[in-house]
């Protein structure tokens, strides 16, 4: 890694410096070494749908046992947490995916250290809903067994009848009856729903659609994943591949009941609460890119630096082309890092909301950036860049993932863009005021 480079870790937190230790240790000693196993033991047929290696319930016994467990919840989630800030995070979340390899099989991966830490999505965006918005009850019976791993979860809001990049778009209708909610609806791109664990769904629905204000339509509900009426149709792929054992799936609620006990925070504010949720797991994402830019650009030095690999009575390191992709990568990197250290700090200054523009940067910047680097490291290795020999593909996959994921590249971009254009009258009137200063002076020659 490059982190010390730009950042003084010790700095920070003595707690953060032993976690930081222990993650390293953990991840290069442990998930490491553990991928193949994992790959072995899950097979490659439709068993993989409903095994989890027990090499991968090894590891988190060990994460665990050395505190590195549930790091993502920050100082503003109490006791749930390990209390650590944004920027503290986020470098353990970049370290824990340094290695983040995904094993190819013909239609499935994994990745071992986020979930060995229990800090894997959509997992970490429900516990923060529960740990922030949830009831006493419904901490105590979802929060709780989410915490402890004994569980997993989904969030289940995109759809495929609508354009999902606007929330309020969505059409799954949320009606009361006596007691009771009542929610029909398909919905798609769940992720974690084929995972056999998955034991709850928080389900985003329109309980008031003919709100004046659209962002107070909408609801946002706790489902238990074997309540009646819900059919998960099938698992969507992914450039071919379907995720298996968690899946990313397509999903039909017909007359699904639960009780109005299961509503989070209220009716109307569905919109607020996953606003609240999304901010700082896109900065987790971000991290998470550029571990797997690091890892992608440290797989291309050691290609390039293979002797067995000479073009044109050259070894690849001794072609421009290759140097100038390896200083690129570099720079794009480091460039990237900083920019989501900004916002990860913003966020721990003013929070998320205060941090839109940070966030949206980032955003957009970093998982383009991990394509660039990834799509440079695929080309040094050749075809071997493209197959199941490496991690790459599946890097470029997430990558491209996240440019939809946490709302798509366009929406963050108008975002931005419109922020920056509310400061256009305040420029134009300083502007104004500069040149009749500079029009005086000149008369005054």
């Amino acid at each position: 890694m490059a982190t010390n480079s730009l950042i003084d870790l010790k700095s920070l937190s003595p707690k953060f410096q032993d976690l930081y230790a222990k993650a390293k240790d953990f991840v290069e000693n442990d998930c490491i070494p553990a991928e193949k196993v994992f790959a072995a033991q899950m097979g490659q047929n439709e068993n993989r749908w409903k095994i989890i290696p027990p090499v991968l319930e090894e590891l988190k016994t060990k994460a665990r046992s050395l505190g590195l467990w549930n790091l993502f919840l920050g100082r503003d989630y109490g006791t749930f947490g390990a209390g650590l800030t944004n920027v503290e995070y986020g470098l353990i979340a970049e370290l824990t995916v340094t290695t983040y390899i995904y094993i190819f099989y013909n239609v499935g991966r994994s990745s071992l250290a986020p979930e060995a830490m229990n800090c894997s999505a959509p997992d970490t965006g429900n516990m923060e809903v529960f740990a922030k918005y949830g009831t006493k009850a419904q901490q105590e019976r979802w929060l709780k067994p989410l915490l402890n791993g004994k569980i997993r979860s989904a969030f289940a809001m995109t759809e495929p009848a609508v354009a999902s990049s606007d929330a309020t778009n969505i059409e799954t209708n949320i009606r009361r009856e006596g007691n009771e909610y009542v929610i029909n609806g398909r919905k798609w791109w769940i992720s974690g729903a084929g995972d056999p664990r998955c034991a709850v769904y928080l389900v985003m629905g329109k309980s008031d659609p003919d709100n004046s204000n659209r962002h107070k339509q909408q609801s946002l509900v706790i489902v238990p994943a074997d309540t009646l009426g819900i059919d998960v149709v099938r698992p969507m792929q992914v450039f071919g591949f379907d995720d298996a054992p968690e899946g990313h799936c397509e999903i039909v609620f017909k007359d699904v009941r639960v009780p109005v006990e299961n509503i989070i925070l209220g009716e109307g504010r569905g919109f607020e609460v996953i606003q609240g949720r999304l901010g700082p797991g896109r900065i987790h994402h971000c991290m998470r890119c550029i571990g797997k830019a690091e890892r992608a650009l440290e797989l291309m030095l050691a290609r390039v630096t293979d002797p067995s690999k000479r073009t044109f009575g050259k070894s690849l390191s001794e072609h421009g082309t290759i140097v100038a992709d390896i200083a690129n990568s570099r720079i794009e990197i480091d460039q990237s890092r900083f920019l989501v250290l900004s916002a990860a700090r913003k966020i721990d200054q003013v929070g998320a909301k205060g941090a839109k523009k940070e966030i949206s940067m980032a955003k957009i910047a970093v998982p383009n950036m991990l394509l660039t680097v990834v799509d440079r490291a695929m080309q040094a290795h050749g075809a071997a860049g493209i197959s199941q020999d490496t991690p790459l593909a599946g890097f470029f996959v997430r990558a491209r993932t996240l440019r939809y994921a946490d709302g798509p590249d366009e929406v963050h971009r108008n975002q931005l863009g419109n922020n920056e254009l509310r400061r256009a009258a305040e420029i134009v009137e300083r502007m104004k005021m500069q040149k009749a200063k500079s029009d005086a002076l000149v008369a005054k020659l």
